[in-house]
């Protein structure tokens, strides 16, 4: 089986709530994600990208839309402890640093449930050298230590090796995944690529 890797940033609203369904793929399938943290700015600098906010502002009823389908999403799958963050777009740089170090330091799994609920389930200004602090504390986390790993050149350099490797591969924003080589974009692909690991594996859904 090829590696399936997720490609996400915190800042996106979209990567929590594919975040919150890949477990369940993972027991149907036996398939292990790979998260892979990526910086989102950096993927729309290097694409010529924007957020939805920016790039449907202009477009009658298209941003509308988008929001209407999110709503959907959250309650087919019952995922009801989202919460539109009132500091969005919070700049995930610090966050993102800090993923690629607890990759390399261990504990990398509740880090990022951290993260995610303090952004999207209880969410606060995380681009706040503070309150990430405080909101890691919270979590059990040693928020004082993680900041200052955030400024190791190899975290820093880990960040942007993933983000250019991510855009090289295809990547434009985050949510993104990979079934190999194979590129999957947002969480409305979800479907399809739970199918393709099924097809690949050859191991049937439950």
């Amino acid at each position: 089986m090829d590696a399936v890797q997720f490609h996400f940033d915190f800042g996106s609203p979209n990567a929590y709530l594919s975040h919150k369904i890949l477990p369940g793929i993972e027991r149907r399938t036996g398939v292990k994600f790979d998260y892979v943290p990526i910086l989102l700015g950096g993927i729309f600098k290097a694409t010529n990208n924007r957020s939805p906010v920016e790039a449907f502002a202009g477009i009658k009823n298209k941003y509308q839309y988008e929001k209407l389908e999110m709503n959907r999403f959250i309650e087919k799958h019952g995922l009801d402890h989202f919460q539109m963050n009132p500091f969005f777009p919070v700049n995930t740089l610090t966050l993102m640093r800090g993923a690629v170090a607890m990759k390399m330091d261990g504990d990398f799994a509740r880090y990022v449930d951290a993260v995610f609920h303090h952004m999207w389930e209880e969410p606060k200004k995380m681009d706040d050298p503070a309150v990430i602090r405080a909101a890691l504390d919270e979590s059990g986390l040693n928020g004082g230590k993680l900041l200052e790993r955030t400024q190791d050149p190899k975290v820093k350099e880990g960040l942007v090796r993933n983000t250019e490797e991510s855009v090289a591969r295809g990547a434009f924003g985050s949510p993104t995944f990979f079934i190999g080589d194979e590129i999957f974009f947002g969480k409305d692909r979800l479907g399809g690529v739970e199918e393709r690991i099924v097809a690949k594996s050859g191991k049937a859904k439950a």
